[in-house]
């Protein structure tokens, strides 16, 4: 990534991964959920868990998956943002989702998950988009409210133990389901 910020007038491009992508790509995540350099923008998970959000290996899987794509946002050649779609027969799932924390709250995640939304309903046919959320995070899951997803209360266990998802600080994490009509 570079220091220089794009202008938010310059249009965003968006590009499946490759593999030359990687380690820009977890620089990214990390960046915008865990750490002091989240506490840049508004997604930080740095008052949740510990550790880290991703790694190469992980990037790498989501790369490899079949019916899934890892869309790289790009403004001026600039990495600024990334999310994965997987399709899963009559809905997508929805992750991955980081904005370079410098660029959280101008709009650029409401444009970003606008055009996921059209690719999942356009190329796959889905009828839903879902996806988990920490459970606590509660300023970012009506972040999701607003932009038309809803809470379905239905909860999966975070992975205590499983360090590759972060050190949990607290221990009452769990996953939410949260699903949109597309």
């Amino acid at each position: 990534m570079s220091t220089a910020e794009p202008t938010r007038t310059t249009a965003l491009t968006f590009r499946s991964a490759a593999e030359a992508d990687v380690p820009a790509l977890v620089a990214l995540v990390e960046s915008a959920y865990r750490g002091e350099a989240s506490r840049g923008g508004w997604t930080t998970e740095a008052d949740y868990l510990d550790g880290q959000r991703t790694d190469e290996r992980g990037v790498r899987e989501v790369i490899a998956t079949p019916d899934s794509i890892l869309l790289v946002v790009e403004r001026a050649g600039d990495l600024v943002a990334c999310c994965h779609l997987e399709h899963r027969g009559d809905h997508a799932y929805f992750g991955m989702f980081a904005v370079r924390p410098a660029l959280q709250g101008g709009g650029l995640g409401k444009e970003i998950m606008a055009e996921a939304e059209r690719r999942a309903r356009e190329e796959w046919g889905a009828k839903e988009m879902h996806m988990t959320v920490v459970n606590v995070r509660e300023e970012l899951i009506a972040y999701y409210e607003r932009r038309g997803y809803r809470r379905t209360g239905e909860l999966s266990p975070f992975p205590y133990g499983d360090e590759r998802f972060g050190v949990p600080r607290r221990a009452d994490l769990a996953f939410e389901l949260l699903v949109k009509q597309l």
